[in-house]
């Protein structure tokens, strides 16, 4: 019988490896966002605004394909969160503090800072809860969208250009934003997930047709319209939760009123 055990593994099992294919695509996530950032401390904002939503396809791309070829692993979820921190949470933090904040002295790092550790909570808190969290909703602005809405907001003012208002009161503005994005990641409010709506079956070809209408809307003033609809998005968290809130205590009121 033989006892040796295969080099350099444990108990002589296999070797551990990783899943090539999507640790690939989340690389390339990591690259845009850590590019986002070169991009930031030379002056180019809007192409590090644009290099931030390039992430976010990396980032949706790499999760769908595990599961699409069975390749999920604690590796690549860790791997993935990794490479958010920087795309989501370090880089729009760090475009919008070169782009507005510098003026601002110690409000503008805090307020950067604020975002940044809320972006980190909330990728740890994400990270405790895989397996158990209802797969129809997040617990709290998804980072990728916080991010999204962080870069469309500097997107959108670059595509603008120069403005008649003073550039400080622009800049409170963008404060504003981005520390509320930032609560909003380690809220318990809940935004829907969008992960139930079926992409391989049969659907409708009105929906080809409109998903081609938006595609050449979006197309017209990209900037603008992905910052309004990541905008929207945040705020219909703040309206789910609200309406349910309200109807968890009219049930409440109803179960506690006595029988006749």
């Amino acid at each position: 019988m033989d006892t040796k055990k295969t080099k350099n593994t444990p108990q002589g099992g296999r070797k551990r490896g990783i899943y090539l294919l999507p640790n690939i695509l989340t690389t390339f996530g990591l690259f845009a966002g850590f590019f986002a950032i070169i991009l930031a401390t030379k002056g180019q904002y809007a192409e590090a605004a644009i290099a931030i939503f390039v992430a976010m396809l990396w980032d949706g791309l790499d999760g769908r394909v595990a599961r699409l070829t069975n390749t999920q692993s604690a590796f690549g979820e860790q791997y993935d969160s990794m490479a958010d921190m920087v795309s989501f949470g370090v880089a729009p933090a760090l475009l919008v503090y070169f782009y507005l904040f510098e003026g601002l002295g110690k409000i503008g790092w805090i307020g950067a800072f604020i975002y940044v550790a809320a972006g980190a909570l909330r990728l740890a808190r994400f990270n405790t809860q895989i397996g158990v969290e209802d797969k129809r909703y997040f617990q709290g602005l998804p980072s990728p969208a916080a991010a999204a809405l962080v870069a469309g907001m500097v997107w959108t003012k670059e595509m603008i250009g120069p403005s008649a208002y003073d550039e400080q009161y622009l800049a409170i503005g963008a404060w504003i934003i981005l520390v509320s994005a930032g609560i909003l990641m380690v809220s318990n409010i809940r935004y829907y997930s969008f992960k139930e709506i079926n992409f391989k079956g049969r659907s409708s070809f009105k929906l080809l047709l409109l998903a081609t209408l938006i595609l050449i809307v979006v197309s017209l003033w990209p900037s603008a319209i992905l910052f309004i609809f990541f905008f929207v998005y945040a705020v219909s968290g703040l309206i789910l939760t609200t309406v349910e809130v309200r109807r968890k205590r009219s049930l409440k009121k109803q179960a506690k009123k006595p029988l006749k």
